[in-house]
Order: C-alpha cells, then sequence, then structure tokens
C-alpha cells in the first residue's frame, strides 16, 4: 500500500502539470493575446477545466502523508532551518488545499472564457506565490534534507512545457500552417529553459561541494536511475529540440504531434527520476508510478476529446 500511493505521487507529480500549465497559459493570453492561443484554446480550454479533477486526484496523497513523506511520520526529520512548524501535515494539507482550490477555481474560469486582464494579471501572481511553495512540497520535501532555490522555477516551466507538448499532441484542427510554426517556436522556448534551470541547478550543487546537495544526485545515479534521466533528456529534449530546428518540420501538425508526445514521455521520465529514487523498493514504486501516470493520461485524452465541444466555439461561448 505504502508504495502504491508513492508510485501515485511520482505519477501525480508528472500529470498534473498538463491541467496546471494549460491555465497558466490561457492566463498568459489572456494578458499578451496573440494567435498562438486562440489556436491552442480548443485543447487549452478543456485541460484546464480537469483542474477539479487534479484536487480529487491529489486525495491519496493527502490521507497517506506519512507513508510517503519522512517529517510526516516523524517531525524530527524536518530540517531545522524549516523546523515542524512548516514542514507538519495540517499546514501542508492546508497549502495544498488552498492552491488546488484556487487553480480549480481560475481554471474554470479561464476555460470558460471569462475573466479579463485584471484576473489574469492577478491570478498568474498568485499562481507564481502558490507555485513556489508547491513544487517544494510535492516534490523535494520526499527528501527535506535537500534545498534548491531555483527547482519551483524549473518545476512552473516544465508544467507550461507539457502543457504545450499536450496540444502539440492533440494538434486542434486550427492549427494551421502559421499557427503551427508558433506552437514550434513556444515548444523550442519553454524546453530550453527547462534543460537551462535543471542544468545550472545541478552545475551550482555539485561545484557547491556540499555533501547533502551531492548526496541527492547521486542517490539519482543509483540502480539504474542515471539511465533514466538519460532516456529522458534524449526523448524529450534532444529529438524534439533537433526536429523543431527546421522550420518546415516545425509547421508540419504530424511532427508537431511526435514532438508532443516525445517532450511528455520526457517530462514524465524527468519527474520519476525526481521523486522514485527517494524511497525504499524503487523497481515497485516506479512500476506502480508508470501504471499510474498511463491511466491519467488515457483518461486525460478521452476527458479532453469528449469535453472539446462544449469548447469549440472560443472564450464566452461554454455551453
Amino acid at each position: 500500500m505504502d508504495q502504491a500511493v508513492r508510485g501515485w505521487l511520482a505519477a501525480y507529480a508528472a500529470w498534473s502539470g498538463i491541467p496546471i500549465g494549460s491555465l497558466v497559459l490561457l492566463l498568459i493570453h489572456g494578458l499578451t493575446g496573440g494567435r498562438w492561443g486562440e489556436a491552442l484554446g480548443p485543447v487549452l480550454r478543456p485541460t484546464a477545466a480537469l483542474m477539479p479533477l487534479a484536487a480529487l486526484a491529489f486525495v491519496p496523497i493527502g490521507l497517506a502523508l506519512a507513508a510517503i513523506y519522512p517529517w510526516a511520520a516523524d517531525p524530527a526529520h524536518a530540517p531545522p532551518q524549516v523546523g515542524p512548524q512548516f514542514l507538519n501535515p495540517t499546514f501542508f494539507l492546508a497549502r495544498s488545499t488552498l492552491a488546488l482550490v484556487v487553480w480549480s477555481a481560475v481554471g474554470l474560469v479561464v476555460a470558460a472564457g471569462r475573466g479579463g486582464p485584471l484576473f489574469a494579471a492577478l491570478a498568474l501572481l498568485l499562481h507564481g506565490i502558490l507555485i513556489s511553495v508547491i513544487a517544494v512540497d510535492w516534490v523535494l520535501s520526499v527528501e527535506p534534507g535537500f534545498v534548491s532555490s531555483a527547482f519551483a522555477a524549473g518545476f512552473a516551466i516544465e508544467q507550461i512545457l507539457s502543457a504545450l507538448a499536450f496540444a502539440a499532441l492533440l494538434a486542434p484542427a486550427s492549427l494551421d500552417t502559421e499557427r503551427a510554426g508558433d506552437l514550434g517556436g513556444l515548444l523550442i522556448a519553454t524546453l530550453l529553459g527547462t534543460v537551462y534551470i535543471g542544468l545550472m541547478s545541478f552545475i551550482v550543487a555539485w561545484y557547491g561541494d556540499l555533501p547533502d546537495k551531492a548526496e541527492w544526485y547521486l542517490r539519482r545515479t543509483e540502480h539504474g536511475f542515471v539511465w533514466l534521466l538519460v532516456a529522458a533528456l534524449v526523448a524529450g529534449a534532444v529529438l524534439p529540440f533537433a526536429l523543431l530546428l527546421r522550420k518546415s518540420l516545425r509547421q508540419n501538425r504530424s511532427v508537431l504531434r511526435l514532438v508532443g508526445a516525445l517532450v511528455l514521455l520526457g517530462v514524465a521520465l524527468h519527474r520519476l527520476w525526481l521523486v522514485v529514487p527517494a524511497f525504499d523498493e524503487r523497481g515497485l514504486a516506479l512500476l506502480l508510478a508508470s501504471a499510474s501516470l498511463c491511466l491519467l493520461a488515457a483518461l486525460t485524452i478521452g476527458l479532453v476529446r469528449w469535453t472539446a465541444p462544449l469548447f469549440a466555439r472560443g472564450p464566452g461561448h461554454v455551453h
């Protein structure tokens, strides 16, 4: 049972980025406008509307905190610089509940095409605050001795990358050649941002020669987990980047579908690499996480395609 909920956390950390990233992209488009948001809206809006489902999917994690997080099982595991006043089950659940409720409400608003630029600006500001806490809570606090000031930023950008990749995978009919090129450009930018932050975090931590940081990375090279990271980089970064460099391929919907699938695979492998090595029975947790992730992915694709007609008329016409 413990390994099942640990696997669920790893899968949830990967999958939840798709609806959260979608609502962030809709908020950004609410401020900036642009043809890319209009083209991707038929996918982004029904995906953002799945945020209440993401909140519901968090329930098993909230009910089994002691099986996942060492500080929840024993307050002595909370690092001194944070202390049990912050890392305790009640406060953790309060923060997670607040974030999921806010994201669910914002997701439903933007999915319906409501809210103006002021709403989008305030919601993005609130999202920035929430994700900076939640990324650490959900993932880094599995091993509370490791800290990284850049982790939340990388986590947030990877969520946007996941949403763009999901939109590319489903490739709405409104994605003509020009808009496909826009999506390809956005994928390149977010992909580079994700890789850059991850690489710089590693370089700073490794060459800082701090035992706790080195141990965190070394644990993720044991038991073959280094190959999980290599696979994530090749599938989720190297191959998509190579395909997107050529303009004619970047504007091809079939190529974008392939790129979207590769990026989503890379993000999933990366999130599994972040979470699973923290547990004892790594093989079982990885297997259960992979199975859970496949289930969530299939459910998401099915729900988005089923509800897409409700959002087909564009903002303000959900029925």
